[in-house]
């Protein structure tokens, strides 16, 4: 898929989104998917509200997890911003800054 470097500059100033915040919001999507990141016979509930993250939002963006499951969270904020539903979106954009913190609440598997 080519990348058309002028809508993602119009991308990013309309809605002060970055390539890292789209990148935050792939590793979130992809931890709703799986929060035990493919951990065979680890299985966890978790409260995504208590989270932040609406019930409303959450099919979007699990749908969105599974399909870059593997994938590196650097993907084209065009492609990305196309998969949101109109209230994943305005989630987004408003919870943009914070995204990073799922990352911290599950840490990777391998780390110390």
């Amino acid at each position: 898929m080519s990348q058309d470097p002028q809508k993602s500059i119009k991308l990013e100033e309309i809605i002060s989104l970055k390539p890292q915040h789209f990148a935050d919001l792939i590793r979130t999507a992809q931890l709703i998917f799986d929060p035990c990141s493919g951990t065979v016979g680890r299985r966890v509930n978790i409260d995504w509200e208590d989270l932040g993250v609406p019930r409303s939002i959450l099919d979007n963006l699990r749908e969105i997890g599974q399909e870059y499951q593997y994938a590196s969270p650097h993907i084209s904020p065009e492609e990305i911003w196309s998969r949101l539903t109109t209230e994943s979106r305005i989630w987004f954009v408003e919870n943009k800054d914070n995204l990073w913190r799922f990352e911290e609440i599950f840490p990777a598997i391998d780390e110390d």
